[in-house]
């Protein structure tokens, strides 16, 4: 296994979905067609990929984490601008938090603050 490259949300309006994430993440996408755009996050990948039927009941067992460094300052941002909350800050021990959110869309976002994980040159 090399790690994480690439988390991919399927979504029902893939235009308002690149909008969204675009202000969501800060980024403009490095690619972006009708069929997939992809934004480079941190050196990884975040993919949007249409859908036909939309629905927000999306499967809940696999969440993908994105490192912050102000987790509640990210998490009210993300609710502001039109996110679900679906679970609140918390500590899961020591200084490590997470989080998570349900996009517009319905897909889960995770974030994490994480002090101990530190990316490998």
């Amino acid at each position: 296994m090399l790690g994480l490259r690439t988390t991919i949300y399927k979504v029902g309006n893939i235009e308002k979905a690149t909008e969204w994430y675009s202000k969501a993440f800060g980024t403009k996408p490095y690619f972006q067609e009708p069929y997939y755009v992809g934004f480079d996050i941190g050196g990884y990948e975040l993919g949007l990929q249409p859908e036909d039927n939309p629905t927000t009941d999306k499967i809940e067992s696999v969440i993908s984490y994105w490192g912050v460094d102000k987790i509640q300052e990210t998490y009210d941002r993300l609710v502001k601008m039109g996110a679900t909350e679906n679970e609140k800050p918390y500590n899961v021990g020591g200084e490590l938090m997470t989080a998570t959110v349900k996009d517009p869309f319905g897909n889960i976002i995770g974030l994490i603050y994480n002090p101990y994980f530190k990316l490998k040159e």
